[in-house]
């Protein structure tokens, strides 16, 4: 996905931000607001904008005041400033002709997505994850500095084993903030995405701001995540459950296909550079992972290049034989297809030389009250379908380059 890296004005400063974009038509925007004392780099919230993108949703991640390379002084900040900042992404991407109509907020953004959204109409959907219901179940991260917050204005804390100054301002803005009324005022649908074991925001804040809004809201579990969703298959499922559920409400519209190809562009993008993890789409309707085995070094989040050929096969065959079967009337009531893949030496070449060849077995079964003759036939119907006789044959692949892209 092609990345700009873009600054825009915050309540009291310049705001550093990046503006993850599609590959392809541009079809809806969303804002990711980050954890507290967090990032907009944190690889959850990477992850989950690559995988809006693949739908066509532009996504703005930007650090709040006094984090990351922002402007400002943390210890100047409150949970107000982090919707003001908000506020002020949606003004600047208002001003490119990029509305946003969907929110994302994490841990303390969360929170402020929700303030935020009370007074933002436009938004169609907003997703939580692992937010607080109420904001001032922050100071417990840093509880032991109260005291002196209270009699010197502002103390240093370690958070996440990094320094910050928190004020007293900011005790008393997040302790005194109530999201249940801008909950209930709501104009959007709503997922609460939270892991029942997260050690730094309870489960019981999602069943409450689930409680305190209308509906039409959801809630997902993220079973075994911590509260940073730090492992890839935790960001992974929630940057897939979010896309799939925000697709009804923003009310995608694909483009139409490219003339001469009525099925569109298969499109293959990394998702992880460090790794083989492929985000596979076609179109905005349908998408899959690709991946290579943890042995080979990938994640084992999907099916290898090879399984997918080989799914391609499988499927084309079961498909082929049911529409045979419907179209004689013939009593067959399922079939399944069991397609394995191995390279082994061709029968001509020399096995000196390390020549192989691609085999595929294909093992089908087939359920009904079919006769001898009728499931012979239906074997060779097998061998009539697309993709087996693609496989066959000699195919041409024609490779080009595509115009080079100026970094961001």
């Amino acid at each position: 996905m092609p990345t700009e890296r873009i600054s825009f004005p915050g309540h009291a400063g310049t705001l550093d931000a990046r503006l993850d974009l599609p590959d392809g038509p541009h079809l809806a925007t969303a804002v990711f607001a980050h954890c507290f004392t967090c990032g907009k780099d944190i690889p959850a919230a990477r992850r989950i904008a690559a995988r809006l993108t693949t739908l066509g949703i532009a996504v703005l991640r930007f650090d709040f005041t006094g984090l990351g390379h922002s402007d400002g002084e943390f210890a100047n900040t409150s949970f107000t400033s982090n919707v003001q900042d908000l506020e002020r992404a949606v003004a600047y991407l208002d001003s490119r002709g990029m509305p946003p109509t969907l929110m994302i907020g994490h841990s303390l953004g969360g929170a402020a997505v929700l303030k935020a959204t009370a007074n933002l109409h436009q938004i169609k959907a907003v997703a939580t994850l692992g937010a607080p219901f109420d904001p001032g179940h922050v100071t417990h991260n840093f509880a032991a500095a109260l005291p002196e917050i209270a009699a010197k204005g502002e103390a240093e804390v370690s958070l996440g084993g990094r320094p910050f100054r928190i004020g007293q301002a900011f005790v008393e803005d997040v302790t005194g903030e109530a999201l249940a009324p801008a909950i209930a005022r709501l104009h959007a649908a709503l997922m609460v995405l939270h892991a029942p074991g997260d050690a730094i925001v309870g489960i019981e804040n999602a069943s409450q701001i689930f409680l305190a809004a209308k509906h039409p809201k959801s809630f997902v579990t993220l079973d075994d995540a911590d509260h940073l969703i730090t492992r890839a298959e935790h960001a992974e499922y929630a940057a897939d459950i979010i896309a799939t559920w925000a697709k009804k409400y923003l009310a995608l519209k694909p483009p139409a296909p490219p003339i001469g190809a009525p099925e569109g562009i298969v499109r293959s993008a990394e998702a992880d550079p460090h790794g083989f993890l492929q985000d596979i789409t076609h179109g905005t309707r349908h998408h899959i992972l690709a991946d290579e085995p943890r042995a080979y070094g990938g994640t084992n989040q999907g099916l290898s290049p090879y399984g997918l050929l080989s799914a391609g096969l499988a499927a084309c065959t079961s498909m082929t034989i049911r529409m045979y079967a419907r179209r004689k009337g013939w009593p067959l009531e399922h079939v399944s297809v069991d397609v394995s893949h191995d390279k082994v030496h061709a029968q001509d070449a020399d096995t000196a030389s390390g020549d192989k060849i691609d085999t595929w077995k294909r093992v089908i079964s087939l359920r009904g009250a079919l006769d001898a003759d009728q499931r012979a036939r239906l074997l060779e119907i097998a061998d009539k379908c697309p993709v087996h006789r693609t496989l066959e044959k000699s195919s041409t692949v024609i490779t080009e380059l595509a115009e080079a892209q100026a970094a961001t």
